[in-house]
């Protein structure tokens, strides 16, 4: 099989080769995840999974690519949005890792059950600035918003069995630990390894091990793609504990899981400092669309929205556009 464009025949090949090397660099998103590609559609119809990719290529009249957690608000966001947008028939949205996102934006599109996808977002929203920076390097975004808050809390079993009441808890090695893994998620990335390490529990937990889907110490494992792994893995009787954002919480016990949440003093919880952030992308096929969603997020509508799912709207002041430095 050939692997690349050292392989090729030249000239006859030439095509070929490039089409190979094109779709070799798009990001490969993780089987069995249908769930985080969707097209919502004026009328109530949804599609997800390869027909999603497929309506985001051949023609929507917005596409978001946010951060993860907020797959369980965007539907009603995005409802609320085509309420008060009617020509806005058909929004794509990709609710992944940031970090896996930026690499997706970078690079010019995806990789899914065997097909490439080629294409970016109008506008692209995560929680760490470092990725916006990598998008403006490469021309692809110059300003953002901050448009939501959020807070880290402990997700345990419900009736916490085992007695979990903080952060230093996760040290015990009778507990299975369960943390969003730090390569993709800004939730751990930015915000839960500098507490971890302002506690002095970083290089316990991680013995500075760096990875996805992997167990860096006996009793600690990394999720594989998303944090809302862990509440599945805590119904399921696979894990003891994990560190989350407060709306994972409040959204599994919504759904009748049986979990239950230990909140953190806000010095861990960095319920000051934790936003997300929204960057139009340089070139988008839906400007307009795009800037039409920014807009709407300051309205109450979205507001409401998003605040039904448990997170905390920025303040108007905080959602002006700022230069990405």
């Amino acid at each position: 099989m050939i692997s690349g464009l050292r392989r090729c025949v030249p000239l006859a090949a030439l095509a070929l080769c490039a089409a190979i090397s094109a779709r070799a660099a798009l990001v490969q998103i993780p089987a069995g995840h249908d769930s985080d590609l969707r097209v919502f559609l004026s009328g109530g119809r949804t599609l997800s999974g390869p027909a999603a990719l497929e309506r985001m290529q051949s023609g929507v009249d917005l596409d978001l690519w946010v951060a993860g957690n907020q797959y369980f608000a965007m539907g009603d966001v995005l409802r609320a949005f085509q309420k008060e947008n009617p020509k806005a028939a058909a929004i794509g949205v990709i609710t992944l890792p940031p970090g896996l996102i930026a690499q997706a934006i970078l690079k010019g599109g995806w990789r899914y059950a065997g097909k490439s996808y080629p294409m970016r977002p109008d506008a692209y929203a995560t929680v760490d600035l470092a990725h916006l920076r990598a998008l403006k390097k490469a021309g692809l975004a110059s300003d953002y918003r901050v448009y939501l808050h959020n807070e880290l809390a402990l997700m345990v079993a419900r009736g916490n069995p085992k007695d979990v009441h903080g952060l230093k808890d996760l040290r015990r090695t009778d507990l299975r630990v369960e943390l969003p893994n730090p390569v993709d998620e800004g939730i751990m990335s930015v915000y839960g390894r500098k507490v971890l390490e302002r506690l002095g529990l970083w290089k316990d937990l991680t013995a500075g091990q760096v990875c996805r889907a992997c167990r860096p110490v006996a009793h600690v494992y990394f999720t594989a793609v998303h944090h809302r792994e862990i509440p599945a893995d805590i119904s399921a009787g696979r894990a003891d504990v994990g560190l989350v954002w407060k709306t994972e919480i409040r959204n599994a016990a919504a759904h009748g899981l049986p979990i239950a949440g230990v909140d953190l003093p806000p010095q861990d919880s960095l319920r000051d400092q934790v936003s997300y952030l929204i960057t139009p992308i340089t070139g988008a096929r839906h400007a307009a669309g795009a800037s039409a969603f920014l807009r709407f997020l300051e309205t109450a509508p979205a507001r409401d929205a998003y605040a039904a799912h448990g997170f905390v709207p920025a303040r108007s002041d905080e959602s002006e556009p700022r230069p990405i430095r």
